[in-house]
């Protein structure tokens, strides 16, 4: 796309962003402050986004709708207001069309809040837009800045170091995870693990995850939420590989406050954590000996193929 026409969308966006509350949000209006024709404005959006500005911004008001009954207590009136719809009939009507179903039932049983394909523009708590990914990001690309971050901390790590006193740098080290688990235990993180792809799967579908359910899990259950929730988040890591949009990102509404992330990041976090919770599991399985776990995965990469 020609850096001009990149600059008046981005320009687009934030005017439609800054205005979703309120009349200055019409196309008209936002196509005045750019000082450009309605026509220009509305060539221009629909080629690069694939819509129209108008459908554009009211697609963004529902899914902000959306994630406002995800997320609020709010009632549905004030929520279709908000919308910019003069009726609950009216928003009503326009919310099953996108959604498939009235408000108050999408509500009970939630889905996405994000209306289409995940390479449009979407709707970003709190108040903004998330647009979609400008190169691709394959498995190659996420394996090469995963190691480019390794090195990184290790040189951090070093540097840090030696700051401290030669007692301090031999003094054999008691474990310390504060911030990743509290007084870990197998149980808690075998559970953990599990529980660790599971609540990454529910975040982005849009879904709350029960941490609950990891409170002395027993062997059975977990084994049971493994087979359900390994493969898919294989799956969407493959899949996410396949079509190179590691660099996506996504908002989890179930944070408070909402945060955003990319795919590839997500995955980089889940592997890292994942790989300090193996390693405990490892030794202590090895310690009750238990030593035929393939906790290290040079063998089994190099078999991949």
């Amino acid at each position: 796309m020609h850096a001009a026409t990149t600059d008046r969308l981005s320009a687009f966006l934030d005017l439609l962003a800054e205005t979703l509350d309120g009349e200055g949000g019409a196309p008209e209006a936002i196509a005045a402050r750019l000082h450009l024709s309605r026509f220009t404005v509305d060539r221009l959006v629909a080629a690069a986004v694939g819509e129209p500005p108008g459908r554009l911004r009211r697609r963004i008001l529902l899914e902000r709708a959306a994630h406002r009954l995800l997320t609020t207590d709010s009632d549905l009136l004030d929520v279709s207001l908000d919308a910019g719809y003069g009726s609950h009939e009216a928003f009503t009507r326009a919310f099953a069309r996108a959604f498939g179903e009235a408000p108050s039932r999408w509500r009970r049983t939630p889905s996405s809040f994000r209306i289409g394909p995940a390479e449009r523009v979407h709707f970003k708590p709190p108040g903004g837009l998330s647009l979609p990914a400008e190169g691709r990001m394959n498995g190659m690309d996420l394996i090469t800045r995963m190691v480019e971050h390794h090195v990184f901390v290790v040189g951090q790590m070093v540097d840090r170091a030696a700051a401290l006193d030669c007692a301090t740098l031999d003094r054999p080290i008691e474990l310390s995870v504060e911030g990743v688990d509290d007084n870990p235990t197998l149980r808690s993180l075998l559970s953990r693990l599990v529980g660790q792809m599971a609540m990454w799967n529910a975040s982005t579908d849009d879904r709350q995850y029960d941490f609950a359910v990891e409170r002395h899990e027993s062997v059975a259950s977990m084994r049971e939420r493994l087979a359900v929730e390994g493969p898919t988040f294989l799956e969407r890591v493959r899949t996410t590989a396949d079509q190179g949009r590691f660099d996506q990102t996504f908002v989890d509404a179930t944070c408070d406050p909402t945060r955003e992330f990319t795919y590839g990041g997500m995955v980089a976090h889940v592997l890292t954590y994942a790989a300090h919770r193996r390693t405990l599991v490892a030794g202590a399985l090895w310690a009750e000996g238990i030593r035929d776990v393939e906790a290290d995965p040079m063998r089994w990469v190099a078999q991949a193929g």
